[in-house]
């Protein structure tokens, strides 16, 4: 970096938010430039499992915004030159209880009136769909638009495709300070390789995305929130799409489940994820202990004995290796893309938690739409406003 550059647009965060706001940006003919501390998709990333789902999301809003997420990653699949493992089978949840039977059925009532493919399975459905299934488990639901990709690969090929449009990416350098310059409305962001100007900044930092925040003295309401994964050798072919417990609807939004104490504790639900490699992720856990990635052991058993109960045949298998990554959560589960009104220039894509992913595409059209100053955005932004929060409106 020579001692002042000047960009139209900085990015600040090279994970898979960061990667799809500068592809976007950048082909609408924007000049970016992307600054990430460490290495490109080395944070949360790099950690966490590459689904585009629409299964877990509130009907309505939330559902929305993931299929037509879904509707993106399609077209990416297609348009970028790097493949990234995309394929789209549909994913289930499976129930263990005719209470979450029951509930099963009046979600899947409300996501098919919000006009989502989802649909019911009965017990036999399940047995089908896996031998290894527990023989008591009742049936559960499907959403066949669901789909999944290999995060790395597909931040790698954001990355490239927006340098094929003239993005440049700086790794390895750290934003020190931001300031905005009033007279001007410049921004001046000195780094750790030297300084920079932009007329635009985006704060894509993810978990770190207050830090930058506070820079500007914009408060962020993002919390990190540390989530486990098992990597586990597939020696059979346990099943071929993804699978999720109801329960982890009601983990995920804070519900009260009947489970163990320990299970209850530690946030654990059944996630299971083949991948293209043969090889498959159990998770989940999610737990609020600051930045401390630090695999628990305790928690990764808590998670193994939770997939025993849905998969018993699967005890014998090896584990390959177990990490842990950090997610950047909100108060009511729904990421912050928006501009910040007090600091005009200055916007928020962060704060997805376990949906960065599944989400990143959507959120990339949506900050390009906003650099852009483009009047009728892809779907509304207001229940992704910064200002919800201060606005006290109620959280779900």
């Amino acid at each position: 970096m020579r001692a002042i550059d000047h960009s139209e647009v900085v990015i600040i965060g090279g994970g898979i938010i960061g990667s799809a706001i500068a592809y976007y940006t950048a082909k609408a003919g924007i000049d970016v430039t992307v600054l990430e501390r460490g290495e490109l998709a080395s944070g949360t990333s790099s950690r966490c499992d590459g689904n585009i789902l629409a299964i877990d999301k509130d009907p309505g809003f939330d559902s929305q915004m993931s299929l037509k997420s879904q509707e993106l990653v399609h077209l990416l699949s297609q348009e970028l030159e790097h493949p990234f493992e995309y394929r789209a089978p549909g994913s289930i949840l499976v129930c263990e209880s005719e209470a979450e039977m029951a509930a099963a059925e009046q979600w899947v009532d409300r996501q098919k009136a919000a006009g989502l493919s989802f649909c019911m399975l009965d017990r036999a459905d399940i047995r089908q769909e896996s031998a290894y299934f527990a023989d008591d488990l009742l049936g559960g639901l499907e959403c066949a638009t669901d789909s999944t990709v290999n995060p790395y690969m597909m931040t790698f090929a954001l990355f490239e495709g927006a340098k094929k449009h003239g993005a440049r990416i700086q790794t390895k350098t750290e934003v020190v300070s931001l300031s905005r310059d009033a007279a001007t409305g410049s921004f001046r962001l000195r780094t750790n390789r030297g300084e920079l100007t932009a007329r635009q900044v985006v704060n894509a930092a993810g978990v770190w995305a207050p830090r930058i925040g506070e820079m500007v003295g914009v408060h962020v309401p993002i919390q990190p929130r540390k989530g486990h994964l098992i990597v586990a050798s597939r020696q059979m072919p346990v099943g071929l799409r993804k699978v999720m417990e109801f329960g982890y609807l009601i983990s995920k939004f804070g519900g009260k489940r009947q489970v163990d104490e320990e299970t209850e504790r530690y946030g654990v639900a059944l996630v299971f994820e083949p991948t293209e490699s043969q090889n498959f992720l159990i998770g989940s856990s999610r737990q609020f202990v600051g930045f401390d990635t630090k695999v628990d052991v305790a928690v990764v058993r808590c998670m193994a004995r939770r997939a025993m109960r849905f998969y018993p045949k699967i005890g014998d298998f090896a584990v390959i290796r177990t990490y842990a990554g950090l997610r950047p959560w909100t108060a009511d589960h729904l990421p912050i893309v928006s501009r910040v009104d007090e600091v005009p220039g200055f916007f928020i894509a962060a704060g997805h938690e376990g949906d960065g992913i599944s989400l990143a595409a959507i959120t990339g059209k949506l900050v390009c739409e906003l650099l852009t100053g483009t009047q009728e955005t892809t779907i509304p932004l207001e229940p992704l406003r910064h200002d919800r929060f201060t606005r006290k409106e109620v959280m779900r």
